[in-house]
């Protein structure tokens, strides 16, 4: 019987122990950065920009990204991308201890787009580098491991004890955090890979020769324009899922954690149990089964009462998240050629992550538009159940058009 993955292979060892510091981090900064948000302003539109400005650099820098990427030694662009990650979320840690007014969101906005940007780099870096450490046949459990770990450290553990924290001090998770990027980068440095040979081609060509493989790849195309449209439902959610918790459910920044950490259970089940439910049920059917409960966990929260409802839905909405990661990262990492596998990858989540600052404006938008007729309790609400049909045409699109088996 060989050796657990982690046991036997010392780069990914070491990959997965910088993944899981850096995602404990980004645990504490989801619902510090929100919640730091709401005491500088109510206003759901500047609350949705600053949701927007941190997922708008995957619109903006995703597909240049991906050329920087193949030619790059990846191990110092990961490190050097957590360092500089580190460098901005102290900035927003005195941001935080300062006694600026209202306008002070911005200038948050601003800091969020910084830190989105160097994300955009190291995210995408890290899932190019995972073939070069582990073999093809251990994809499918080095995703499943490095999910559960996201989810575990970043939604499980992370969202409670910042709100245990937040209650000592608005700034002491944004602390935590950067001092977190600080020891994943020293863990990535330790890396050891075989020198990359360089694209031989200047900017223009290396981007031309990526989108080339994409455009000539329907069936990839197609699944990222699906996963493009579900972030972009997701995020106008979770950009005003908050304001639902505290202004619908009423509930405290801990009780809004514990729900969180309800959700990363279920993205942990999800990632854990995907291969025995891809086995058993096939990828297509996996597929479907997924964007259906997205449906239908979105409208139980819309048309729910309460934080157990909400918990339970985003149970298994992060479950069903995760079956999808796992299925598509996996497919997607043996499809793409290994020297275009930074520039396809990039524009892959050019078009599934951009979406994403687009949905965050909308929400806010949304319920800014629709609480001046309706209240903001019917405007809160109406955002999840609208999510929640949007989700199930998407579910016919997927049925005629993706077919991964």
């Amino acid at each position: 019987m060989a050796a657990p993955l982690l046991v036997r292979n010392r780069n990914y060892r070491l990959l997965f122990g910088a993944g899981t510091l850096t995602n404990l981090g980004d645990g504490l900064v989801v619902l510090a950065l929100p919640w730091l948000a709401t005491l500088m302003t109510q206003d759901a539109v500047a609350i949705g920009a600053v949701a927007a400005a941190g997922r708008l650099p995957w619109l903006l820098f995703a597909i240049p990204a991906g050329v920087i990427i193949d030619q790059t030694d990846l191990r110092k662009l990961i490190a050097r991308a957590d360092l500089l990650r580190a460098a901005i979320v102290v900035a927003i840690l005195m941001l935080a201890m300062s006694k600026e007014g209202e306008g002070a969101v911005w200038v948050l906005a601003g800091l969020a787009f910084l830190l989105g940007a160097a994300e955009v780099l190291r995210d995408n870096a890290a899932q190019t580098m995972l073939p070069s450490i582990v073999e093809s046949k251990d994809l499918e459990v080095a995703n499943g491991q490095l999910w559960s770990s996201e989810q575990l450290t970043g939604q499980f553990i992370g969202p409670p004890l910042a709100g245990v924290l937040i209650a000592m001090g608005i700034g002491i998770p944004f602390g935590f955090d950067a001092a977190l990027l600080v020891l994943a980068a020293g863990l990535v440095w330790m890396i050891s890979l075989k020198p990359k040979t360089p694209v031989q081609t200047n900017f223009r060509t290396a981007l031309v020769e990526g989108i080339t493989f994409m455009r000539g790849d329907p069936l990839l195309l197609r699944l990222a324009v699906v996963l493009g449209v579900a972030n972009f439902i997701a995020t106008a959610v979770v950009t005003i899922q908050i304001l639902f918790a505290q202004d619908v459910l009423a509930i405290s920044s801990y009780s809004y954690g514990l729900i969180l950490s309800v959700a990363a259970v279920g993205a942990i089940t999800g990632s854990l149990l995907a291969p025995w439910f891809i086995a058993r049920l096939g990828t297509q059917l996996c597929l479907y089964l997924s964007i259906a409960t997205w449906g239908i966990g979105y409208g139980a929260i819309g048309l729910g009462h309460s934080a157990v409802v909400m918990a339970v839905a985003l149970f298994f909405v992060m479950a069903a998240a995760m079956l999808w990661n796992v299925i598509t990262v996996s497919w997607r990492q043996r499809r793409i050629p290994s020297a275009l596998l930074g520039r396809v990858n990039s524009i892959y989540r050019f078009f599934g992550w951009g979406s994403m600052p687009l949905g965050a404006m909308c929400g806010g938008v949304l319920v800014s538009a629709l609480e001046q007729d309706f209240g903001r309790e019917i405007a809160l609400r109406a955002t999840f159940v609208c999510a929640g049909a949007a989700c199930m045409l998407l579910l016919v699109y997927a049925m005629f058009k993706l077919r991964l088996d």
